[in-house]
């Protein structure tokens, strides 16, 4: 399913983030800002040691906030890590909010035209899919709709499975609650 604000386009991938010709992904981050397990795990091994690296070095952020690195190997120019949870690995709405928010005005920043979103908190911090596929994009619509000159032309919500993507479907066609 693809719809979009202004000019750009919102999609929806499955798979993984790390993979996705974009120019920038996003790292669901911890504030200390080191990768370990979920979509930073699959970042580290896909774009190298020198991500995690250049990520720690401006660690410790405010959880909510985000910083950029390099892409070191991805296809991907760029990293945005949002800190979306702190050291003890738990998120709320308030938080995945702050941290989508943050993520696209660092995009903005960099000039990136295209950026992929994985579901943030959902996978470690544990919080339900349905609900922050809800969040995120409802934070992405109001960002892009308040952003006249925003470089982005395409932002990709990546989900690891079927039921992410169909979260993420639901939450783009407006509808607020999972199947059943």
């Amino acid at each position: 399913m693809n719809t979009s604000v202004g000019r750009t386009l919102l999609e929806i991938a499955v798979g993984d983030i790390a993979l996705l010709d974009v120019e920038a992904i996003a790292n669901a981050a911890n504030n200390e800002l080191w990768m370990g397990v979920g979509v930073a795990g699959a970042i580290k091994r896909a774009g190298g040691q020198e991500i995690e690296q250049e990520a720690m070095r401006q660690g410790p952020i405010a959880v909510g906030d985000a910083v950029s690195t390099g892409g070191g190997t991805l296809a991907a120019k760029w990293v945005i890590h949002a800190a979306v949870m702190g050291h003890d690995l738990k998120t709320d709405a308030d938080l995945i909010a702050l941290a989508t928010t943050h993520t696209l005005e660092v995009a903005d920043r960099l000039g990136a035209r295209s950026l992929a979103l994985p579901a943030f908190g959902s996978g470690v911090g544990g919080f339900p899919i349905y609900a922050c596929a809800g969040i995120m994009v409802a934070g992405v619509r109001a960002y892009l709709a308040g952003q006249r000159r925003s470089s982005l032309r395409k932002v990709v919500f990546c989900a690891y499975d079927d039921v992410g993507a169909a979260a993420f479907k639901h939450a783009l066609s407006g509808i607020t609650r999972p199947p059943g």
